[in-house]
């Protein structure tokens, strides 16, 4: 079905991960910058920004932590984003072209993985954010079920959002682009005479035991939130049209997740001020309670409206393209009927994850899983997009969401097993090497002094590993464009014949 014109944005989104016409590619690489954005500029990053602190960084230290991991995490996210132009579809089925259209439900897994983590970071941040408004604003009485209330009707409103689908979710993006970003900057002159510019933390200097695992630990929190959207990237940019593509929409990605400082910044001084004012909240990491303590009450209402469109644009944002690719996963279900599945099992799991276990404990665990386990994919995605020389072949990648078999991207039985344990062999020693302290460390994680290599180890090995794949076997040359493979020249050799199962 084409529409030809750009729908409203109250209408329910007619496609799942088939891919989308030219004439209904209506978005350009501004939106996907206004959905990036939007969906980072909320609580849910502000709450990220708060760790260099509790970690024990001084405040020199921590924004320079969050630069480092903001720009890294940019940098690595940016080239995710050239897929969904060339395939019209999300990044899960386009990995199909390098793990296999049947390997590549290990992207949809991925994706649901940050989609449960995020949604609940939203919802959490945004719940604990109306109640202790609510509270200090109306004298409201705080408990666990009128927390749980306002989980409750955050969670439902995002699932709301994303039944709708893209164009709500643009339209909800974009005020959160320009409301919550004017609600930041208001908040930076709430809180501007209370700032110790000069906090000092726990460590005196960089030579201090324990401090370059507390900096690089925190860089990892931080760079977490732009490797989160390596796996959604392609829900937005497929609707941007092929020759619009490229650079201009690896830029857009770009500039999105280096905006987000903001909302990062934003956590990280506000932060500094809760632990020498509230410092019953800083021990507790209350960091909502003890902000909202040291809150000037004008300032009050603005919050509540940050947590209630900052929670809606970060969860959207991560709920929709799970429900979007899990519709392909169970043919059976429709991308509504899919949102709703996976809706309610991460409302779930959202109860579970807050009241169960602790919030600290929650999202370190989390972020990590998100790095190690996205990071060697997203790599072994563009060093596969440099071998193949960005050339696709979309009617293929879509033979397993058709009830098919065979084509270019068959392989065995629909998996690539050497691109798979590849990422299996990465993701796994990479989470050895994890040492956020206090929180997580792998069992690899007390070497190197200490300090987290885990990053390095997510992209260098899948790198060199599926590199050298490439370099040393043999793909048809159906699979590649005039120009030809660039590691290994591609043979004259039969692909399989598509045929329904």
């Amino acid at each position: 079905m084409s529409t030809n014109s750009k729908p409203k944005m109250t209408d329910i989104e007619i496609y799942g991960v088939e891919s989308i016409p030219a004439a209904d590619r209506t978005s350009t690489p501004s939106d996907l910058f206004k959905i990036a954005f939007g969906g980072a500029n909320s609580f849910a990053t502000v709450l990220l920004g708060a760790f260099p602190i509790f970690f024990g960084l001084s405040l020199m230290q921590g924004l320079l932590a969050t630069l480092l991991g903001v720009v890294v995490g940019s940098a690595i996210l940016a080239p995710m984003a050239v897929f969904g132009p060339i395939n019209g579809t999300n990044n899960a089925v386009s990995s199909g072209a390098h793990f296999g259209v049947v390997g590549r439900v290990l992207g949809s897994y991925l994706s649901l993985l940050t989609a449960i983590a995020f949604y609940s970071i939203a919802v959490w941040t945004a719940g604990d954010a109306i109640v202790g408004g609510a509270v200090q604003l109306f004298g409201w009485h705080d408990s666990k079920v009128f927390r749980g209330f306002a989980y409750g009707i955050m969670a439902l409103l995002i699932l709301a959002v994303c039944i709708y689908g893209y164009q709500f979710m643009l339209w909800i993006n974009k005020i959160a682009v320009t409301g919550a970003s004017f609600v930041l900057v208001l908040g930076f002159i709430a809180f501007s005479g209370k700032v110790n510019w000069h906090y000092v933390g726990s460590f005196k200097s960089t030579a201090s035991v324990g401090f370059w695992p507390a900096f690089l630990g925190s860089a990892f929190i931080v760079l977490s939130n732009p490797i989160s959207f390596g796996a959604f990237l392609g829900d937005w940019s497929r609707y941007i049209p092929r020759d619009s593509g490229g650079m201009r929409v690896m830029k857009a990605a770009f500039l999105s997740q280096i905006a987000s400082l903001l909302p990062f910044l934003f956590g990280l001084v506000t932060t500094a001020v809760v632990a020498e004012k509230a410092p019953d909240s800083f021990k507790n990491f209350d960091y909502v309670g003890g902000m909202l303590a040291t809150t000037p009450s004008w300032f009050l209402l603005p919050i509540l409206l940050l947590a209630i469109i900052g929670g809606m644009s970060t969860g959207s944002t991560s709920l929709y393209g799970t429900g979007l690719d899990f519709s392909s996963v169970f043919p059976k279900l429709s991308r509504v009927q899919a949102t709703i599945f996976i809706g309610i099992i991460s409302i779930v799991l959202i109860f579970i994850g807050r009241f169960g276990y602790n919030l600290v404990t929650s999202v370190t665990t989390f972020v990590t899983l998100i790095i190690v386990c996205t990071t060697p994919w997203m790599i072994m995605m563009m060093v596969g997009f440099l071998h193949r020389r960005g050339h696709y072949l979309s009617d293929d990648l879509q033979v397993f969401n058709r009830g098919q078999k065979g084509g270019a991207y068959w392989f065995r039985n629909g998996f690539n097993v050497e691109a798979l344990f590849i990422w299996i062999f990465s993701a796994g020693l990479s989470l050895c090497f994890v040492n956020v302290p206090g929180q997580f460390v792998g069992v690899l994680g007390s070497h190197f002094n200490g300090l987290d290599i885990s990053l390095l180890v997510a992209v260098i090995l899948p790198a060199v590993l599926y590199w050298l794949t490439l370099k040393f076997s043999s793909e048809p040359a159906a699979i590649h464009g005039e120009l030809g493979a660039r590691f290994r020249p591609a043979v004259d050799m039969p692909t399989a014949p598509i045929v329904k199962k």
